[in-house]
């Protein structure tokens, strides 16, 4: 028996990133409403109510709005917007991190994790959890990603007629990004990163870096001891493996196109420093490719059918 799938928003970045993984499954019916019915509110409810799963790819708002409209306890639902990811209620859709997978299998309302704070909790949350970095330390991630992370407005503005953009942009300089309250939260942090994002002149992929100073952390840790309770913690994972830490370089393009994240702990032992390096494609691990192995779990098949690994 196939599972109904109305992707609310399947015309956006994102959610046509959801319908190239999905098609072709004999396991998925995907639900769309045509242009006429998009903006019909009767339309909307009826088939967010009809479907036997909703994948939200909507303005935060919108999404919380069309939750609101789903009247029924039987419809699962995927936001894959910012708006539930530190709601209480919902479960948060990182199927790597440990028990998650069961959660994530058992729960009706999920909330997918946003691109930057993947790459940081892959990371992090490893390492607060075994005891290696304090909760209270400070800590701070930089992080580039191509440009259809910001959507259709920021891809024309990189692609458009006449448009002359920069390399490289940072922003949220004002360290009130609504991504710091999810990354806090979920590596069970007692204080808050200072993140530092940017978006580099590159359709997609993304490079997220958590600096550390392994000298100022309790028994300062080589950089061995950090790669091996990361490679512990993803020992098995499908979708998520730890490369060797002696890179010369690291592409921002490395897992783009792919559902993958690459994890690497690089640096110098002598002066105790390291540089935790994630890699993933931001409409990928980073939207897409989570919601569908999302999806999947809820479902019961395979949780990385569909999905490019």
């Amino acid at each position: 028996m196939s599972a109904t799938v109305f992707i609310d928003g399947a015309a956006g970045t994102t959610g046509l990133e959801i319908r190239d993984r999905l098609a072709g499954r004999s396991d998925i019916q995907i639900a769309l409403l045509d242009e006429a019915n998009r903006k019909d509110p009767a339309a909307r409810r009826a088939a967010l109510n009809d479907a036997d799963f909703v994948i939200l790819c909507l303005p935060d708002d919108a999404a919380r709005e069309a939750v609101a409209l789903i009247d029924n306890d039987r419809t699962r639902v995927i936001d894959a917007s910012s708006a539930h990811r530190v709601a209480p209620g919902w479960t948060y859709g990182f199927a790597e991190l440990p028990g998650q997978a069961a959660r994530i299998a058992a729960a009706t309302r999920v909330s997918n994790p946003g691109c930057y704070p993947t790459g940081f909790l892959a990371l992090v949350a490893p390492l607060v959890a075994a005891g290696l970095l304090p909760a209270g330390h400070p800590l701070s991630v930089n992080a580039t990603s191509g440009y259809s992370g910001g959507g259709k407005a920021m891809i024309a503005e990189f692609e458009g007629a006449g448009a002359a953009p920069t390399a490289f942009r940072a922003y949220a300089l004002g360290l009130a990004h609504k991504h710091i309250a999810e990354m806090t939260q979920h590596a069970a942090l007692t204080h808050a990163p200072i993140f530092a994002p940017a978006v580099a002149n590159t359709y997609r992929g993304m490079v997220v870096e958590v600096p550390l100073h392994l000298h100022a952390l309790p028994g300062r840790p080589t950089l061995a001891a950090v790669e091996d309770v990361l490679r512990h913690a993803y020992d098995g994972a499908a979708l998520v493996s730890v490369a060797a830490g002696d890179a010369a370089a690291i592409a921002i393009e490395e897992n783009a196109g792919t559902d993958r994240l690459t994890l690497r702990v690089c640096g110098n032992d002598a002066t105790g420093h390291a540089r935790l390096v994630a890699t993933l494609d931001n409409l990928g691990k980073g939207a897409g490719g989570a919601a569908v192995q999302n999806l999947n779990i809820m479902a019961g098949v395979d949780p990385v059918a569909g999905l490019v690994s």
